[in-house]
């Protein structure tokens, strides 16, 4: 079975209701990005970080995978799927797919303040002040915040290394270090990148098919020819 690796973004997010990340002029749902996404605006104000990321909590769980979700789970059946994901909502999981690495964190994870290794599942939609982890400490979104190291990204390295197909969906491909997993795709490795705004890639990179359409359609693409490919 083909060990097939997708990279997803915002985009694919956005077609179920998820806003994107943030927009061009550096707001996230009315929020500076730096009150919210970053240690400084834990430690000046970690009141106001819950409550955001409870909002976004609460949204994730009004809304539904999309097509584009629901494609990479089926691809499931005929491929040996690895999905790296930008995204902190679980609609991939919801979709069906059974693995998924979180470069960024999870909206349903809590971790503690004192030591980074305490994880828990988040039981709903809300994180209050005064949850503490079992030594004691606040709890806070296990969310990889702007200015923190990316912990997963050397096993998200090392599946895209020995990728056979490789997909990247619904990214603008300038987030790093996630925009640089295409970099380590093998050259001979059929590549296709999703998304309406076409993202540049190196063209140095060989084996790219663009497609330029949103994740729900282009995946519809992507699977019909992937299909063909093993039939």
């Amino acid at each position: 079975m083909k060990k097939l690796v997708v990279l997803s973004g915002a985009g694919i997010s956005a077609e179920s209701g998820i806003p994107t990340f943030r927009d061009s002029n550096g707001l996230w749902e009315g929020f500076r990005v730096e009150d919210v996404a970053s240690p400084e605006g834990w430690l000046r104000d970690p009141e106001l970080v819950l409550d955001f990321y409870n909002e976004r909590r609460k949204k994730a769980l009004e809304v539904k995978p999309n097509r584009g979700h629901e494609i990479l789970a089926e691809l499931e059946k005929h491929f040996d799927v690895t999905i790296v994901t930008q995204n902190v909502d679980n609609l991939h999981e919801r979709a069906g797919s059974s693995k998924v690495i979180h470069l960024h964190g999870s909206l349903f994870e809590s971790r503690s303040t004192r030591d980074e290794r305490l994880v828990y599942p988040i039981d709903g939609w809300e994180l209050k002040i005064g949850d503490t982890c079992e030594i004691g400490s606040q709890l806070r979104p296990n969310i990889v915040w702007f200015g923190e190291m990316v912990p997963l990204m050397e096993v998200a390295t090392h599946h895209a290394r020995y990728a056979d197909i490789f997909i990247v969906v619904g990214t603008s491909m300038v987030v790093y270090p996630a925009a640089g997993l295409i970099n380590y795709v093998p050259d001979e490795t059929m590549k296709y990148v999703v998304d309406p705004k076409k993202p540049e890639i190196n063209l140095g990179i060989p084996n790219v098919r663009m497609i330029v359409d949103k994740a729900s359609t282009g995946m519809e693409v992507v699977k019909r020819e992937l299909l063909d490919l093993i039939s």
